[in-house]
């Protein structure tokens, strides 16, 4: 498999764990295995940026999730680009989401970018930034 393929794996596996179904512990969990240990993931969604730590990302979706407060959560890239420079790359791309709050269908989008740098055991992902359109939360 080549880079391109790689990183687009890897991008794969990030947007399918934000789905609430049974399996969604371990698509959360595989996370782990995507990310730099010391990654940052950043809201921009207005106002001042919240910038977390992966498992400081990973637990309040985890909860969000899992809880049955928001159901039939999905989230999926819609169209992307990677740009690749040696040992870093980066891919932007706009994604969609739907979910039911209290019986109450729900949709919004966005735009992510992801960076990556090439390890020793793989590509992986550096930190991760996003904005949703506004007047949108989940």
């Amino acid at each position: 498999m080549g880079d391109h393929e790689n990183i687009a794996e890897l991008v794969r596996i990030f947007f399918a764990a934000f789905t609430s179904d049974d399996d969604c512990d371990g698509r959360l969990d595989a996370l782990r295995g995507v990310f730099l240990p010391a990654a940052l993931i950043i809201r921009t969604c207005g106002g001042e940026p919240t910038v977390y730590d992966v498992d400081g990302f990973i637990a309040p979706r985890r909860e969000l999730l899992t809880s049955g407060e928001l159901t039939d959560f999905a989230e999926w890239e819609v169209a992307g680009r990677t740009e690749i420079y040696g040992d870093i790359a980066q891919h932007f791309c706009t994604y969609a989401k739907s979910w039911r709050r209290d019986g109450e269908p729900h949709a919004g989008q966005g735009a992510k970018t992801l960076q990556f740098v090439r390890t020793g055991a793989g590509w992986r992902i550096s930190a991760v930034a996003w904005d949703d359109e506004r007047g949108v939360a989940a």
